[in-house]
C-alpha cells in the first residue's frame, strides 16, 4: 500500500514537471535557439488583457512584418522598445536577452514550486524538495527582477 502511494505520488510531481517544462519550451525554444531567425526590435504601440502589439523593425534584411504581439508582461508599457525574436510563420515575437528567457521559463518556475510539496510531504525528500522550490523561487524572482 505505501508503494503505491508513493508512487503515487512521484508520478503527480513528474507529471507537474513534465507539464512545465514542455509548456515553458514553446516559448524558450526560439530564445535558447535563436540562430536562423528573425530578429529585431519591437516598440510597442499598445496593449490588451493577454497581448501587446507595435512596430516591429528588423535587425537584417527587410521583414514582411511591420507589425507584431507579444505576450504581456507587467513589465511592458507602451513606448518601450524590446529586442525580439519573431515565431517562424506567425506575426508574434518572443522577448530576447535575460528577462525574455526567464519569462520564457515561468511555467516551469511555477511546476517546481507546486511539485516541492508532494516530494517533500508525500515522499519524504524533504531535502530534495527544498530544492526544487529553491529553484523555482528563483525562477520567478529572477524573470520578475529581469523585466
Amino acid at each position: 500500500m505505501m508503494h503505491a502511494r508513493n508512487a503515487a505520488m512521484a508520478l503527480v510531481a513528474l507529471l507537474l514537471l513534465v507539464a512545465g517544462a514542455w509548456s515553458s519550451w514553446g516559448t524558450a525554444q526560439h530564445v535558447l535557439l535563436p540562430k536562423g531567425r528573425e530578429h529585431g526590435t519591437l516598440t510597442l504601440t499598445g496593449c490588451n488583457d493577454e497581448t501587446c502589439s507595435g512596430r516591429y523593425v528588423p535587425e537584417g534584411p527587410p521583414s514582411p512584418h511591420s507589425t507584431l504581439s507579444i505576450d504581456r508582461s507587467v513589465a511592458a508599457e507602451k513606448g518601450q522598445t524590446l529586442p525580439v525574436v519573431v515565431k517562424p510563420g506567425t506575426s508574434e515575437a518572443v522577448r530576447t536577452g535575460w528577462g525574455g528567457g526567464l519569462h520564457a521559463w515561468l511555467p516551469l518556475g511555477g511546476a517546481l514550486l507546486l511539485a516541492a510539496p508532494l516530494i517533500g510531504g508525500g515522499l519524504r525528500l524533504t531535502r530534495t524538495a527544498w530544492s526544487l522550490a529553491g529553484a523555482g523561487g528563483v525562477l520567478l524572482l529572477g524573470a520578475f527582477f529581469a523585466l
